[in-house]
């Protein structure tokens, strides 16, 4: 069955990195069991293209993350919720991430209304409303697929103004100087574009509007 034969490369891929993360270090498992104390929360997309600890070449420990359909936050997701609380009060990271990406699924099904299914269809829902707000300019956009990355940034930046409302991100925000950035993935060249800095200023060349 194909089913087990993806299950039995899991099983012996974790036998290879086990050993391997062993023989590097042979207290690395011993050190990651007595805790974690990551600096980052990442916000990321489900898409099985865009593991974060390798595409941000990160070791396990180093970020805190949550994942679903096109990075979303709802203001009543409570899954999302509950991570960013954990993270943000009780772990204490120093830095929020959002991290959309290119060619992305939802951003993609979201230029259109076809029907996904009731639960894929009311998740997009806030996306697709995005759409329709900026409707005149994505209009101006040469494609679908340059459509597509403008709508996956400005779904990052709805997620981040969520964020903000968030107690324990504001909280953090004021008590501790916590900062929220949103990130672009670009699947065809492997690298990550700056969309976002809290408090707005210049990064890498580009504005970076508060919200």
């Amino acid at each position: 069955m194909a089913f087990a034969d993806a299950v039995d490369r899991i099983i012996a891929g974790n036998r290879v990195y086990s050993k391997l993360a062993a023989e590097q270090d042979p207290n690395h498992f011993v050190e990651l069991s007595k805790g974690q104390a990551p600096e980052v929360l990442w916000i990321g997309c489900a898409d099985s293209r865009i593991p974060e600890t390798t595409v941000c070449h990160s070791k396990p420990g180093e970020l805190f993350v949550h994942r679903n359909i096109a990075n979303c936050v709802h203001a009543d997701d409570i899954n999302a919720a509950s991570v960013v609380e954990y993270a943000v009060a009780h772990l204490k990271v120093q830095k929020v991430v959002v991290c959309g990406h290119t060619k992305c699924g939802g951003a993609n099904a979201a230029l259109g209304d076809a029907d996904l299914g009731t639960t894929l269809n009311t998740w997009l829902h806030p996306v697709r409303e995005l759409r329709r707000k900026h409707k005149a300019e994505l209009e101006k956009l040469p494609d679908d697929d340059a459509r597509a990355v403008r709508v996956a940034e400005l779904n990052v930046h709805q997620s981040i103004d969520v964020l903000k409302h968030h107690p324990a991100i504001k909280k953090a925000m004021n008590d501790r100087g916590l900062s929220i950035h949103g990130l672009i993935y670009d699947l065809g060249a492997g690298e990550l574009r700056l969309l976002e800095e809290a408090g707005g200023r210049k990064s890498n060349g580009l504005w970076s509007p508060a919200l």
